[in-house]
């Protein structure tokens, strides 16, 4: 069963699909007149207050719960995986994904606010779903995407993210498992019965204490690797396009095979184009759909182009300064061929037998004491906050399918799952993951390409002409 999964996952997520992603971010860069440009519009937008009468949480609380979804253990050990099977040149295009994966999650957070609806509880709630149903007259489809991704949150929002979390406390910290799944899921069922207001309040507190403490981590970092920066940037910018991958004596040398590695990381990370965050950003009080929409397109710009870019210097410039020969070659400027061969002798000698989460931990272990406790806390945080997240993705798809009362019981087997997956091996679980995360990915990105016109008219409207302050539909 796990290989016919991990087979299908590998077809699913194979070039096509990156293809249809990679596709639809550049499309709507084009057709939306890059929105990019206001990104710090964005930025702006996502810490002020919109004093709308419609939504149930704040724009930054929608964020922050989105984020908390988003940034998890992929942004800490998925960016070391990256590298180490695509090389250095992985990060730049993980980080090219990132800028222009920004107009695809602009687009999603305008279709969430302009199809979402009132409940018969009276929240507000929208999605993938409620576009293709409302938008498109293809309520099958809105169907199929919500039990896809019903089901995916078992795995990527509950089950494994609980396993990391005990995984880390039994290496780190010699803690059973049973024990650690005890105390997240009393945490977590104390959160999720306030509802998303809870989820969201809690998000908001969390979400940016612990982004910011990541940071200040990696900065220490790259002040100690100071010497390794420049040259780190220069190793995964010429490793991105030059013929020869530094990392090719482990996994290929071609530029596809850290294009390849590069972008998914970057589209699994950021989750532009998978339509899950657009499930919590309908419940945000908001004006209009463009306002929204702006401050959904932020949480890529955090996700990826800052956290993951930080994370793929660190490790890259950490690597560089372990090297033997290293300290004499900087002396001397060393060329883009040098550079390659010094990273490949060393990462080799790293990854004879280990995975991509040995270059992190190796990175933040030269802080002297604090280094691999940060990164124990920074690991829990981010496993915890997006099992926050997951709970109301899955709860707003299952309500679609069932109703309020189907989803106040799905919630409950949410809980279970995060004890569960504390205390069982989950290869299986993480590989059906995957496969579902890639089926809520296809019937999203038709709608955001079939609507495209839709969010370039209001696009047009709002943020072109001059009116996000207005009220709108």
């Amino acid at each position: 069963m796990e290989q016919l999964l991990s087979q299908i996952s590998d077809l699913l997520w194979g070039y096509p699909m990156i293809i249809l992603l990679v596709g639809t971010h550049l499309y709507l860069t084009v057709r939306l007149k890059f929105p990019q440009r206001k990104i710090f519009t964005a930025i702006k937008l996502s810490v002020k207050k919109d004093n709308s009468n419609s939504g149930d949480v704040s724009q930054f609380g929608a964020l922050a719960t989105a984020l908390a979804a988003t940034i998890g253990t992929g942004n800490i050990i998925g960016v070391g995986t990256a590298i180490a099977l695509g090389g250095p040149g992985a990060v730049m295009w993980c980080w090219l994904t990132g800028v222009f994966g920004i107009a695809t999650k602009y687009g999603e957070g305008l279709l969430a606010v302009k199809y979402r609806k009132q409940s018969p509880k009276g929240h507000m709630i929208g999605g993938p779903m409620y576009a293709l149903e409302y938008g498109l007259n293809a309520k099958w489809a809105g169907v199929l995407f919500a039990v896809f991704t019903a089901i995916a949150a078992f795995g990527i929002g509950s089950t494994v993210q609980a396993n990391a979390i005990s995984t880390l406390a039994a290496d780190a910290l010699h803690v059973s498992p049973w024990v650690t799944g005890s105390i997240v899921t009393l945490l977590v069922s104390l959160v999720l019965v306030g509802g998303i207001k809870s989820i969201a309040k809690v998000c908001t507190a969390l979400v940016p204490f612990m982004a910011v403490l990541y940071v200040i981590g990696c900065i220490v970092i790259l002040c100690m690797n100071a010497d390794f920066v420049l040259p780190a940037i220069k190793l995964i910018f010429t490793s991105a396009f030059m013929p020869e991958a530094a990392g090719g004596g482990i996994a290929g040398s071609a530029i596809m095979l850290a294009a390849r590695y590069g972008i998914a990381r970057g589209l699994f990370s950021n989750e532009s184009g998978l339509g899950s965050a657009p499930l919590v950003a309908a419940a945000a009080k908001t004006r209009n759909p463009v306002r929204q929409a702006l401050v959904s397109a932020s949480g890529t710009f955090w996700d990826t182009v800052v956290i993951c870019a930080i994370t793929g210097i660190v490790i890259v410039s950490s690597i560089l300064s372990s090297a033997a020969h290293i300290a004499d070659a900087v002396t001397h400027l060393p060329s883009a061929s040098l550079l390659q061969q010094m990273f490949r002798n060393q990462i080799q000698s790293m990854l004879l037998s280990a995975d991509g989460g040995v270059l992190t931990n190796t990175a933040f272990s030269s802080i002297p004491y604090i280094g691999t406790p940060l990164l124990f806390f920074g690991l829990f945080t981010f496993a915890f906050s997006t099992i926050l997240g997951w709970s109301i993705y899955a709860k707003r798809a299952v309500e679609y399918l069932g109703g309020y009362k189907a989803a106040r019981i799905y919630t409950w087997f949410f809980i279970v799952a995060v004890f569960v997956g504390s205390v069982i091996n989950l290869n299986t679980v993480w590989t059906l993951a995957d496969v579902f995360n890639a089926l809520m990915a296809i019937p999203n990105l038709f709608a955001l390409i079939l609507l495209s016109n839709v969010i370039a008219k209001d696009t047009d409207k709002y943020l072109w002409g001059g009116n996000l302050d207005e009220e709108g539909d």
